[in-house]
């Protein structure tokens, strides 16, 4: 399986899962979520997915004062609804890594370890996503801003009217692919955090 290089070097999200632990699934139920694993999940990675997964583990970080977070121990809010632009590609991003679902997620086992109720579309927030650790409510909102770096736009279109398969097509791809390159490389100029 080949892709971009550059996939290895984003910063990985290790979190706690207890289900995992009580499972066996991972020793102690630590998990380490890698880009690529995002990526295998959703598909394809573009600026989208860059910056779910960029704004996850920032917000992860705030919540938890850089300490291993909690799977299913933390609600996420966002600000469309699920047929609305790219908000399902988001919500599919933050669940893998959180395993936050609305109404469609493990339901649990004696109470314990549920996934669902977590995770809310339509919410009256400015934000890109907000995050709220359930054992001690703190909330942190997370803004994306890839504008500040790239215009993805322009090379989707050039790619969108392109044919495959052609130099000038692979020009392009490799134009799209260096944006979300950039992205991935600079989290502090495209990421803001603030606690709510």
């Amino acid at each position: 399986m080949k892709y971009p290089d550059f996939f290895n070097n984003v910063e990985t999200i290790k979190i706690y899962d207890g289900l995992a632990e009580f499972l066996g699934s991972f020793e102690n139920g630590i998990i380490e979520l890698t880009f690529l694993d995002i990526v295998k999940a959703t598909g394809h990675g573009c600026v989208t997915v860059a910056g779910a997964y960029l704004a996850t583990l920032q917000a992860l970080k705030k919540l938890y004062n850089n300490e291993i977070s909690e799977r299913g121990k933390i609600k996420v809010e966002l600000p469309q609804n699920r047929e609305e632009a790219t908000q399902g590609v988001i919500a599919s991003v933050i669940t893998h890594i959180t395993g936050a679902t609305s109404d469609y997620g493990f339901k649990g086992l004696n109470g314990k370890y549920s996934r669902t109720g977590l995770l809310f579309f339509g919410k009256d927030i400015q934000s890109f996503a907000r995050f709220t650790r359930l054992d001690t409510g703190k909330s942190i909102d997370v803004f994306y801003f890839p504008g500040k770096l790239v215009s993805p736009g322009n090379v989707l279109n050039k790619m969108l009217s392109t044919p495959e398969n052609t130099d000038t097509f692979k020009n392009h791809q490799s134009q799209w692919l260096e944006i979300v390159k950039t992205i991935l490389e600079n989290p502090e100029k495209v990421i803001e955090t603030k606690e709510v």
